[in-house]
């Protein structure tokens, strides 16, 4: 069937062992939270690639555990830290000091005039912590906005995955830069859009502060009245970058940041050996490339765990390469259509086509799904975006060279 439709009868299934219990759900967001950070920074949203992201994380986005009621696709959000060394559970909530209409009072305050409706909060004292969002109106169009608070560790990877810019070629955006405060706090103000591939005009601008006492301070807004499904309201959104400063430097929320419990600080990572098997993908998969030989260096590079990607230049064109390795749940959205079976088991599917729908961009890839259930998923496309525009007349690395990373036996000692 047409990926489109794989994909929605994906989700269908997955909807169906859903479980209404918050913690569960709130559970789940932990547990991948990180590498949805550095997925949605690369903003890589092409073919089964796409199906691995969001089908694995669905459960976490169901109830709104980033931002809000019904929140759906918003993974930039940083998720609740788990315990030391990343296991283990920690409390999101704190003894309800700061109630949500509190919150909603504070939001009110803060906006530079105009009013406030359809406004909805969490208070402290709420599992999935406190938030606040409403839709403002300046009288020169409506917007979504909203104000999250959360505890962090503040030397810690979620701290900076918050504050630091990601790879302009490759998100997109028009502006982002960090600030470092005279406290010692990090301020990223982050201008970009609701959708990668922008098939709409929905602009999100955002600010978001970590103070050296790991409190964190995230705000959004849109030119829209929603985040999605909204018409367009107005050209930008309404609050200036120094306004959404003030919003999220604002003492105002100290109250309800200082109500929510403390986190353990992260166990520092050792070094990466030179093994395969204990690299992140994005490691491996720059370690894979170079032993091909390619003649081409890395201009950009990102990812985190399981998801990686670089960005090759020969000279004749940038070309981005992306990796998924997964686990356990790898098997979801993989078909057998097309796939050949290997005497060892492996089943693998070739795959060539359009990186995003309606775009020139093309995408070569090779799936692999093997007996343990390991999945690995390598694409190469014609560009260093894939929601942009060609930039060669073909992805740099061939369909053989993707096979070979992609059935390297190194990725069967992968972590879980």
């Amino acid at each position: 069937m047409p990926f489109e439709d794989e994909l929605g009868e994906a989700l269908r299934r997955a909807g169906e062992g859903f479980t209404t219990d918050r913690h569960a759900l709130a559970e789940a967001g932990e547990q991948r939270g990180r590498r949805l950070v550095a997925r949605r920074r690369a903003a890589v949203v092409g073919g089964s690639a796409l199906a691995l992201t969001v089908i694995a994380t669905a459960g976490a986005y169901t109830g709104g555990l980033f931002d809000g009621p019904g929140a759906v696709d918003r993974v930039d959000v940083a998720a609740p830290p788990t315990g030391p060394g990343g296991s283990g559970k920690q409390p999101r909530s704190g003894t309800g000091v700061v109630t949500a209409e509190q919150l909603i009072a504070n939001l009110k305050a803060l906006l530079p005039g105009g009013a406030l409706t359809k406004a909805e909060a969490r208070g402290t004292s709420d599992e999935l912590g406190p938030w606040v969002s409403g839709v403002y109106d300046d009288g020169k169009g409506k917007s979504a906005v909203s104000v999250r608070l959360q505890r962090v560790d503040p030397k810690g990877s979620l701290a900076r995955e918050q504050t630091e810019c990601g790879d302009k070629s490759l998100q997109g955006y028009d502006d982002c830069r960090t600030e470092y405060l005279a406290d010692g706090s990090r301020l990223m103000l982050h201008k970009g859009y609701e959708y990668p591939d922008r098939r709409v005009d929905t602009k999100v601008w955002s600010a978001t502060l970590v103070t050296p006492q790991g409190f964190l301070v995230g705000a959004s807004e849109w030119n829209a009245a929603a985040e999605k499904g909204a018409p367009v309201s107005r050209t930008d959104p309404p609050l200036a970058t120094e306004e959404l400063k003030t919003l999220v430097t604002s003492p105002a929320w100290q109250p309800a940041l200082s109500d929510l419990p403390t986190v353990e600080p992260e166990v520092p990572q050792a070094q990466e050996p030179t093994a395969l098997r204990d690299r992140n993908a994005g490691a491996a998969l720059e370690h894979l490339i170079n032993g091909l030989g390619v003649a081409a260096p890395v201009v950009a590079r990102g990812g985190e765990g399981e998801y990686g990607y670089v960005v090759l230049d020969d000279g004749s064109g940038r070309s981005l390469v992306q990796i998924n390795v997964q686990k356990g749940e790898g098997n979801i959205g993989f078909t057998d259509a097309d796939a050949t079976v290997r005497p060892d088991g492996t089943r693998v599917k070739p795959m060539v086509g359009r990186a995003t729908q309606g775009k020139d961009v093309m995408q070569w890839s090779v799936d692999t799904l093997r007996k343990d259930g390991l999945r690995v998923l390598v694409s190469s496309f014609n560009a260093a975006d894939p929601n942009g525009r060609p930039t060669r007349d073909s992805p740099m690395l061939t369909m053989e060279q993707l096979h070979e990373i992609a059935l390297a036996p190194g990725w069967n000692r992968t972590r879980n």
